[in-house]
């Protein structure tokens, strides 16, 4: 595959794979959507469905990482370095895309939350910090649409949850041989994307369980940029977390596999 396929493949399975989660995210979480309330499990499920279908449109041209945090095991894996540029490229915008798409989605679900008055009112007398910094320390009402938080913030275990999230994923792609582009084919591609919803289930409840650097930096970004009333901050003390984490558990990863199944 070229270094083209690469960049394409995963920008556009990239962004399907934000816009289905980020989609069920604000499905859940916004005013006036029919999905309003549906809960955790739903949450987690359109994650898994997000991956499927993102890994199998990106599957053909770029092996559909999706995720730096594969990208990374795969080359320490296979000593192949000099695609990951492409891939990462790919990955971060296709990240950013999704969840601008996500916004178009809902633009008006949106609107009718972020100008709720209950909502307005919760999170004004909720912000720590002085009353005219409205942007706070912590994230805003509506950035858990847009990328993960902590339900305690303790940094060492958010970050530990992280890692091991990841790892879990990651020991799973390199030990079924799926590191030639991926090399999933239709029964691979379901089997991690069930994973993916197993994780979630398991592991998700402390950091809502980001486990992809870009599934969640991507977004964040974009949440910073948007035109959104009543937003609030962005939540960039946090932001480190759920970008070292995944990226420290792959590596972890991929060095436990060389040593006890190499």
């Amino acid at each position: 595959m070229s270094n083209g396929h690469i960049f394409i493949g995963e920008v556009i399975g990239t962004a399907v794979l934000i816009l289905l989660g980020g989609g069920v995210c604000a499905a859940v979480t916004l005013k006036k959507s029919k999905a309003k309330d549906a809960g955790w499990l739903a949450i987690t499920f359109g994650w898994g469905f997000g991956v499927l279908g993102g890994a199998y449109i990106a599957n053909g041209y770029s092996g559909g990482h999706l995720n730096p945090a594969v990208t990374l095991a795969i080359a320490i894996k296979t000593g192949v370095w000099h695609t990951m540029p492409y891939y990462l490229m790919g990955q971060l915008l296709g990240a950013m895309i999704g969840a601008f798409l996500v916004w178009v989605a809902y633009m008006g679900q949106f609107q009718a939350h972020l100008t709720d008055p209950e909502v307005v009112r919760f999170h004004e007398t909720s912000v720590e910090g002085p009353a005219d910094d409205r942007k706070g320390p912590h994230g805003g009402p509506v950035l858990g649409v847009f990328s993960t938080g902590p339900e305690i913030r303790n940094p060492v275990q958010n970050l530990l949850t992280e890692i091991i999230g990841t790892m879990v994923l990651v020991l799973f792609i390199l030990t079924q041989g799926m590191t030639s582009g991926l090399a999933l084919n239709g029964l691979g591609i379901l089997l991690t994307a069930l994973l993916v919803v197993g994780i979630g289930l398991s592991l998700g409840g402390p950091t809502g369980y980001a486990i992809n650097p870009f599934r969640d930096l991507g977004p964040r970004i974009v949440h910073s940029l948007l035109p959104l009333p009543n937003k609030g901050g962005s939540d960039w003390t946090y932001a480190w977390i759920p970008v070292l984490g995944p990226l420290a558990g792959a590596a972890l990863a991929g060095g436990l596999y060389k040593l006890a199944f190499t």
